[in-house]
């Protein structure tokens, strides 16, 4: 009896805890102006705890209200979403079945007896189980199916080879990611099968002295029967093809010291039409220690005719630096003999960080032809003395080219930093998260498109420009399809940069820091499906319990937040979508032959506030100036920001899922096809619960076979997608995490269709790590 009665006081006394703290809780959010729930379930479970532990049944029975109403107000709140229903209901429901277990049952019958109508609650806690059951087998887990495809071809853009190449990183210098590959089928996509595994070494573990952060975040190119690609430390392997064995290998033996992260996505291909010395056909590789190094293709020689032992330096014209503060992370777009890169600046640092300056080299000698300085006269050449303009807006994605017009298409960045813009020039604002067309054979801007005014958000264009050809009633019209991490996709004519598509400029909020300056507008694409998340509310904070909830609803309540460009200020604010964006350098992919564009989406929001100067410096004095938490110093300016992912206190999202998916836009009508949750939480939720929808960093591969590739997501698979209805056809278990865009091609010599990914991790999301390059196909 002692027992018991021992257990009730625990269960009692449990219920008076989560009383005292919803309701603690619940009062400071009613004060905030939020939801009433919290005080009046904590009310509920106190006096509940209170009966329980004094042996009252009537204690189960305030208890069963409490659910019953929590049953409600969350059905109320979210409908039948399963993921958002479980956290809510959850944990309430698991303690009103403990109620009934047959030992707390027996505890209350040893007390004295009291007339309550027991027998009719194990009915009223079926009937609760039954309603949570039925409304969440009602859901839909967040998938969309819009309307059908219109499946209408696009003409093949100028730039697309008739081969099995895949020459540049989007396969063609207008990276569609489509591939004419056709053996891999819905039909048959369900029997892929690992072909070959190559590892390649650079690897954490064998750099016991590197404290960068690994990323290999590599897109394999392919030329005749051998793929060539680059690792986190720019070594550049070249495989057949066909097996996988290592043809040659060239380590350029980089130096790390200062890189905050190890980033080479790829390699170019170069093969000339003159006659040369050596290397007639060439591989391209810019280095973390600011090289460029040209390789023979067949060989992996080192070519003498390129620069000085077959390497030039980038950091010419760039002035004294700190290491790391500025180098190559995307491969250079090869347009006729030149070799155009821009280069990757170190964010937050301070505002005279190196020049964003873009440049044009000969792939043959490796002379500069050259410049993009927007702070210098266009064509103007540097004097000895000189040096490219200070803290420009920089290029340190993908870029495209369309040879017939001769133009050069280049997203670009903000000047540094990124979350105060008040020291800007207004050239840096004019070209700030543009993409800008340059024309490759001067360098000289032709036309330049803006998608954030005045960008104070970080939300510099990531994304690689996709260059097609669109059909509309007045003829075929050479396009560009610019995505965005704001989540706002702009359709260009790529001739002028005229939207071909509506884009409305449309009133923001102004900010109140005296020393800022602020745009009256941004732009949107109305013209075009948009893929910004709808704007959050309190009841889209999550959590794995009802505490962490109130947790991230209190949170939400205290911060500012007026939407999209909610702007920075010293009271804290909430920035949705974050800096990583909702589109970011994984692009989308077009499926040419069904009109399809690809789109893998994130939403995952950032707290930020802008920390003043001297309270700054007193936080990065204590921690030797090498920032503090998500401090970054923003030298140069009078604030430094402080953000970092708005995480509840168990390190979940406190927004809900889906956090990450996969949809299809019909380019003709620009409408929504169908939308998925991609991936699952399973390698990173505790008991590998699989919530669908994370976050993902990457892109994705279509194929004339019908089907779509993409890894990207934080738990480790490829997966394959029938690219018309968006249907989960097969996942390959991938060794590592898989943040890198897949490519496919068929072999010339075996007629298989292999599908290629680079499966690495990335040090800042904690996948995974590792040194895989895997391919699958079909068995033989």
């Amino acid at each position: 009896m002692a027992a018991g009665r021992i257990g009730l006081w625990a269960l009692g006394g449990f219920l008076v805890l989560v009383g005292l703290v919803l309701g603690l809780g619940g009062a400071w959010l009613a004060s905030l102006g939020g939801s009433l729930y919290y005080v009046l379930t904590g009310l509920g479970c106190l006096v509940s705890g209170v009966l329980i532990c004094r042996g009252r049944r009537l204690g189960t029975w305030v208890y069963l209200a409490v659910f019953l109403l929590t049953l409600l107000w969350a059905l109320w709140e979210v409908r039948a979403d399963f993921w958002q229903l479980l956290p809510r209901i959850g944990g309430p429901l698991f303690i009103l079945v403990y109620m009934l277990m047959p030992w707390v049952q027996r505890a209350f019958a040893a007390q004295p007896a009291r007339k309550t109508p027991a027998r009719f609650l194990p009915l009223a806690v079926a009937a609760g189980g039954v309603a949570v059951l039925a409304s969440a087998g009602l859901t839909s887990q967040g998938s969309v199916s819009a309307m059908p495809a219109s499946t209408s071809a696009l003409p093949q853009s100028t730039a697309v080879e008739l081969d099995d190449n895949w020459e540049h990183y989007g396969r063609t210098l207008s990276g569609t990611r489509y591939s004419p590959a056709s053996a891999i089928t819905p039909a048959n996509a369900s029997n892929l099968e690992v072909a070959w595994t190559y590892r390649t070494g650079d690897i954490a573990a064998n750099y016991p002295k590197t404290t960068s952060a690994f990323m290999f975040q590599a897109t394999p190119i392919k030329v005749g029967d051998t793929l060539y690609f680059c690792t986190p430390h720019d070594i550049v392997v070249a495989l057949d093809a066909d097996t996988g064995k290592e043809k040659w290998r060239h380590d350029p033996k980089t130096d790390d010291t200062g890189v905050a992260m190890l980033v080479c996505r790829g390699v170019s291909y170069f093969q000339t039409q003159e006659a040369v010395s050596d290397c007639p056909r060439r591989i391209l590789v810019g280095t973390i220690d600011g090289r460029m190094i040209a390789l023979d293709a067949q060989t992996g020689k080192r070519c003498q005719s390129f620069g000085t032992n077959g390497e030039i330096s980038l950091r010419d014209g760039l002035g004294p630096m700190k290491p790391g503060h500025q180098y190559s992370t995307s491969p250079a777009t090869i347009i006729g003999n030149a070799a155009v890169v821009g280069g990757f600046v170190l964010d937050g640092v301070a505002t005279n960080l190196p020049s964003g300056v873009v440049r044009a080299f000969d792939a043959r000698d490796g002379k500069l032809l050259w410049a993009w300085d927007i702070g210098r006269p266009e064509g103007a050449q540097l004097k000895p003395d000189e040096i490219f303009t200070t803290g420009t807006p920089n290029a340190w994605t993908l870029f495209s080219a369309d040879p017939e017009l001769g133009l050069v298409y280049v997203p670009t960045g903000n000047s540094t930093p990124d979350f105060f813009g008040g020291n800007r020039t207004p050239v840096s604002d004019k070209y700030s998260s543009s993409v800008v067309a340059l024309d490759a054979k001067t360098g000289q801007a032709r036309w330049h498109f803006q998608t954030v005014h005045h960008d104070l958000w970080d939300y510099d264009i990531g994304s690689q420009p996709v260059l097609i050809d669109l059909p509309t009633p007045g003829g075929t019209v050479p396009t560009l399809i610019q995505p965005t991490k704001h989540g706002e996709i702009y359709l260009l004519d790529r001739r002028d940069g005229k939207p071909l598509a509506t884009v409305e400029e449309r009133a923001v909020p102004k900010g109140d820091i005296p020393e800022e300056r602020y745009a009256p507008t941004q732009p949107w694409s109305t013209g075009m499906h948009s893929f910004t998340p709808a704007p959050l509310v309190e009841k889209d904070m999550w959590g794995a319990t009802p505490l962490d909830q109130m947790w991230c609803r209190i949170q939400f309540r205290q911060m500012r937040y007026q939407g999209k460009f909610t702007p920075p200020s010293t009271h804290r604010t909430l920035q949705y979508p974050g800096n990583f964006g909702v589109i970011d350098w994984g692009s989308v992919a077009v499926d040419e032959a069904r009109g399809l564009m690809i789109v893998n989406t994130s939403g995952m929001p950032l707290t930020v506030r802008l920390v003043p100067r001297k309270e700054a410096d007193k936080q990065l004095v204590a921690s030797a100036g090498n920032g503090h938490k998500g401090l970054s110093p923003q030298y140069g300016t009078p604030y430094a920001v402080d953000f970092a992912p708005f995480l509840s206190p168990l390190g979940l999202p406190c927004n809900a899922p889906p956090w990450g998916t996969l949809a299809a836009v019909d380019l003709k009508t620009k409408k929504l096809v169908w939308e998925k949750p991609l991936g699952t939480t399973r390698d990173h939720a505790p008991l590998g619960i699989a919530v669908p929808g994370v976050f993902n960093l990457g892109g994705a591969v279509v194929t004339k076979g019908g089907v779509t590739f993409i890894a990207a997501t934080i738990d480790n698979y490829l997966r394959a997608f029938d690219t018309t209805t968006g249907k989960l056809l097969w996942e390959g278990r991938l060794p590592a995490g898989g943040q890198a865009n897949p490519m496919t091609y068929t072999s010339s010599r075996s007629g298989k269709q292999y599908v290629v990914i680079a499966a690495g991790g990335h040090g800042f999301m904690g996948t995974t790590p590792g040194d895989y390059v895997i391919a699958y196909a079909l068995p033989d």
